[in-house]
């Protein structure tokens, strides 16, 4: 026996037969407009500013971000591994060294994005292989109800005052901004004197934290009395009301050490067009005053409104650093690093 359908039924199959070609047409629409971003930046910072350029650009854009263990490191991994059939159309570095070791590996294409111009021309590249904005710094969080106003410690090297032994902390080394942070001193200190100081560390028996958002989380809760962050950690501390102020190192020595984020295109890229068009984005002056009112980074480029808690940068000493020695030295120390973390 045949079935022959009633006239609600042909109706409701045409309209399923509609929605289907709908729904096709929107994900056409949006694989046509697809670009991949790897990001060491926070998820929680990073995927609302891929939204906006979304919403401002008609891009849609696929984050593939770290984990907060891992960070500046699994992304990284995987863009080297996948050289040779590249996946990722930008990278958008949370530190301004990991992408020197993409650029030794020449896998990055430059791109001078008219966006730039009025970021710092030395936190840019000039043939245009990188571009920075949107920084942090490396900072001292101190617990003030541990540590009194006379007490307060002004230099990273107070991490090895005797006086603080077993109470200060670190995040590991072999991860995230500690590993470029390390790897600057190693720069500019020389391996000998900053191998020294590192066994000054660990002859303080200084705490190894999983991040520096653990090392925040020890401050505030006073298991600490002060530890070595990143400023958006920082910030997040004294958002919450934690008792804690904020010290930049080494003002009146060798300077803090201010770390822009980073983006490159990367060579081979699945969507360059489109990718240059989210590179645009990301350097607007939109995405730097967003970055600064969620993630308290310091904006680079003039007229745009520093957060409360956090100094401009250009009221600061910063240390002086060259982005790709530090990238080279970071590399080279790793086996070392490795041994003083006991893996």
């Amino acid at each position: 026996m045949r079935i022959v359908p009633t006239g609600h039924w042909r109706v409701r199959a045409v309209l399923l037969v509609a929605f289907a070609l709908l729904a096709a047409c929107e994900r056409c629409a949006a694989d046509k407009n697809r670009v991949v971003a790897y990001t060491s930046v926070d998820q929680v910072f990073s995927e609302p500013i891929f939204r906006y350029c979304e919403q401002s650009t008609e891009l849609s854009v696929s984050g593939v971000f770290d984990t907060e263990e891992t960070k500046s490191t699994g992304v990284l991994n995987r863009l080297i591994a996948e050289a040779k059939h590249p996946q990722a159309d930008i990278f958008w570095s949370g530190d301004p060294v990991r992408p020197f070791v993409l650029l030794e590996r020449g896998l990055v294409e430059p791109y001078r994005s008219p966006a730039a111009t009025q970021l710092p021309a030395a936190l840019r590249a000039e043939d245009g292989s990188w571009t920075g904005f949107a920084a942090r710094a490396r900072v001292l969080l101190v617990n003030k109800e541990l540590v009194p106003g006379s007490d307060t410690p002004r230099s990273i090297r107070d991490l090895v005052n005797p006086k603080w032994k077993g109470k200060t902390a670190i995040a590991n080394p072999l991860f995230g901004t500690t590993t470029m942070h390390v790897a600057a001193l190693f720069s500019t200190w020389g391996h000998e004197r900053a191998k020294a100081f590192l066994e000054q560390l660990r002859g303080n028996d200084v705490r190894i934290a999983s991040s520096n958002g653990e090392v925040k989380r020890l401050v505030a809760h006073g298991e600490i009395a002060f530890g070595l962050t990143d400023t958006d950690d920082a910030n997040e501390a004294l958002d919450t009301g934690a008792p804690v102020r904020v010290v930049y190192p080494d003002q009146q020595g060798g300077g803090t050490l201010v770390m822009p984020t980073v983006v490159v295109l990367m060579k081979g890229a699945p969507h360059p067009k489109l990718a240059r068009r989210l590179i645009d984005c990301l350097l607007s002056a939109d995405v730097e005053a967003r970055m600064a009112a969620s993630a308290a980074h310091m904006p680079l480029r003039p007229g745009v409104e520093v957060p409360q808690h956090v100094r401009a940068v250009q009221s600061l000493k910063p240390m002086q650093v060259d982005y790709a020695e530090v990238a080279r030295t970071m590399e080279r120390i790793q086996p070392w690093l490795r041994e003083w973390v006991g893996l």
